[in-house]
């Protein structure tokens, strides 16, 4: 397959794999794709790490790495300084409650407590700016900004380094805004895609992007891990693809044992965009966690994002490791982002393997388009 984008990233197919694992992001790249790590939840010492990694197993084959840098964070957390003290000690309390009703072995909360707030870090100006640092000290040939437009400091340090730069977007408006920015590649993200995303559907969104923005290239994402899919956005005029859910149950993939056994008998009416994770609207698995935090009378409500980050991260490392040790309760709340394809996801197959059948289906769907054609 040979599209303007494989020839400008040197790819033989126009497959970006958006993950947090690097296993996965090598394993595409090395299939003929292009794999992008996911560094939000990284420190900027444990992102030189996994940089370090990628650049060992992948041979010189290009990649890239998605920053979060919000175009807007609480105001609490500005105007303090200390992202801790502008969480309400409320939402402290519902936490604790949360683990008392559910049966789930209370953690330290002070120490979770420190642990989240380093990595609601990450998603200030700040903190993203010395992500963005590591990320182009190392070859990588895409830089993605996920939320709002690429800011100057990415902008400025990437085209330095002779990076483009890609920004996703939800909307047309957004898209424009991302152009003006200094973006190079846009994704259009349907709301049917896991994480933060709109309320406007892919079959929609694209082709109203593509126009909208034109030359710029345009990847289509939100519901897409098959070859069907995947043609499908490239009828709406996509030059590509960006995939994200489909990684969650591949054998490479770091997602925890319980986490993956609910996506592999998830049906795609099992997810729910909500902002208990992040504080911002992310798809995600419905379950115990998002329906006290959306639907309680007691909630709190979720807080702004990153403050928000920092009550749910916190919590759900200990969350995850009781359901590993079989609390049922923990296993009630414990979820992770994704979409709503994730109704498709139900074997767990080699990442490399996951490539190989959406570019054969791409295919056999391509000619059942020319026989209608022919016919």
């Amino acid at each position: 397959m040979r599209t303007d984008l494989c020839e400008t990233f040197g790819i033989e197919f126009p497959l970006f794999a958006f993950s947090h694992c690097r296993d996965v992001v090598a394993a595409v790249t090395n299939a003929g794709g292009f794999g992008v790590l996911g560094a939000v939840a990284f420190s900027p010492g444990r992102l030189e790490e996994e940089l370090r990694w990628i650049d060992d197993h992948v041979g010189g084959r290009p990649y890239g790495v998605d920053v979060l840098v919000p175009g807007k964070i609480a105001k609490e957390a500005e105007a303090s300084g200390d992202l801790l003290s502008a969480i309400p000690p409320g939402h402290w309390e519902f936490l604790a409650g949360l683990f008392e009703r559910y049966g789930v072995p209370a953690p330290d909360l002070s120490a979770g407590r420190r642990d989240a707030r380093r990595g609601g870090r990450q998603v200030t100006e700040e903190g993203a700016t010395e992500l963005i640092d590591v990320a182009l000290r190392h070859p990588i040939r895409l830089i993605a900004s996920a939320l709002g437009p690429p800011p100057p400091v990415m902008v400025e340090r990437a085209r330095a380094a002779g990076v483009p730069v890609a920004a996703l977007v939800g909307t047309v408006e957004h898209a424009r805004r991302q152009v003006q920015a200094g973006a190079d590649l846009i994704v259009a993200q349907g709301s049917e895609a896991g994480g933060h995303t709109g309320e406007i559907s892919t079959m929609v969104l694209v082709p109203e992007v593509v126009d909208a923005v034109a030359p710029l290239p345009v990847l289509a994402a939100g519901g897409i891990a098959s070859g069907r899919q995947m043609a499908a956005a490239m009828a709406l005029g996509a030059q590509g693809v960006w995939c994200g859910s489909v990684w969650l149950t591949t054998e490479e993939a770091e997602t925890l044992p319980a986490v993956k056994a609910k996506m592999l008998a998830a049906s795609s009416s099992d997810t729910v965009r909500s902002r208990s994770r992040t504080g911002k609207p992310a798809r995600q698995l419905r379950s115990a966690w998002t329906d006290e935090w959306d639907t309680s009378p007691d909630s709190p409500g979720a807080l702004p994002m990153p403050l928000q980050m920092i009550v749910a991260e916190g919590a759900m490392g200990p969350i995850g490791t009781a359901a590993e040790n079989g609390n049922e309760g923990a296993r009630q709340l414990v979820n992770y982002f994704v979409g709503q394809v994730v109704g498709r996801m139900n074997t767990v197959r080699p990442a490399r393997q996951v490539v190989y059948d959406m570019i054969e289906e791409f295919g056999d769907a391509l000619e059942r388009l020319a026989e209608l054609g022919a016919g």
